[in-house]
């Protein structure tokens, strides 16, 4: 091995300990179940805490936050990851410190949480649907809301497949949104006051400092402070074949956090429109 890469690696090991720390000391013992002890002195977890959590041991873990000449194996970074509780974005950041190729997302939330999900969706159509989080996330959608985008929202990566970033920054979705300005005001409203439950949650804090980054006019948004409840409501959208359509926005909650929206005809011309584009497909 040449001088070079030893010390590409040895640089690599030493962010990938410093990264390890700084996430563990985020972390609060109580947002895992664990007892708060007066007598603790560092901030955060303590790495017995971390590695009995992971289920490696201790010296061990201690040696991959010290930097040490160790090769981790994916089941062991997966299991770090969730008990740091990383996002995609920090746990993409963790293999590719460790050198170790992406594993993909382990389970499909939806076949996994609502496996009568996708059927439900089915059986929507003419209409369309889509299942979301309170995070907005796109969890899974129906056929016919598919063909309102040139591009699935399948083939886009995982950390991409959210309702708020692809509408301020997906030049093709935004398109589809006739109202855009009276939108997203809502969907930022009701994406902080969802926010006020999760903010130990490092996903959902991920997702607005990226928008804050990418996009100043979710920033200028986000600095309001405007908080709005998630509620039904009527849209207009733009397909690519049927032209605008009159749609009303139905929220089908099948828990605190999850929904399918449902997307039925607010008049007869989208009706018709709908019901013959169907037939097509």
């Amino acid at each position: 091995m040449s001088v070079v890469a030893s010390e590409l690696i040895g640089t690599r090991r030493q962010e990938l300990a410093a990264f390890l720390r700084s996430r563990r000391e985020r972390l609060r013992p109580e947002q895992l179940g664990l007892p708060r002890s007066r007598r603790r002195r560092t901030p955060g977890l303590r790495r017995e805490e971390v590695a009995q959590l992971a289920g490696v041991g201790v010296t061990w873990y201690t040696w991959l936050e010290q930097g040490r000449d160790i090769n981790p194996s994916v089941e062991v970074l997966e299991a770090i990851a969730r008990t740091l509780r990383f996002d995609s974005h920090e746990r993409t950041h963790l293999f590719t410190l460790a050198g170790v190729p992406l594993a993909p997302p382990e389970v499909d939330q939806c076949a996994t949480l609502f496996p009568t999900a996708r059927a439900i969706l089915d059986s929507l159509e003419p209409n369309p649907a889509v299942l979301m989080n309170s995070r907005w996330d796109i969890l899974a959608h129906n056929r016919i809301h598919g063909t309102f985008f040139p591009e699935s929202v399948d083939v886009l990566p995982v950390e991409d497949r959210n309702c708020i970033w692809l509408a301020f920054t997906h030049p093709e979705w935004r398109r589809v949104i006739v109202d855009w300005d009276e939108t997203v005001e809502k969907m930022v409203g009701e994406y902080r006051a969802a926010m006020a439950e999760h903010l130990d949650d490092p996903s959902w804090r991920s997702l607005a400092q990226r928008l804050l980054e990418t996009s100043p006019e979710f920033a200028a948004r986000w600095e309001r402070h405007d908080v709005r409840r998630a509620e039904s409501s009527r849209k207009r959208a733009r397909h690519p074949e049927l032209g605008v359509l009159d749609l009303d926005y139905t929220n089908l909650w099948l828990d605190a956090s999850t929904r399918i929206v449902a997307f039925t005809p607010a008049d007869e011309r989208t009706a018709r429109l709908l019901r013959d584009f169907h037939a097509r497909l």
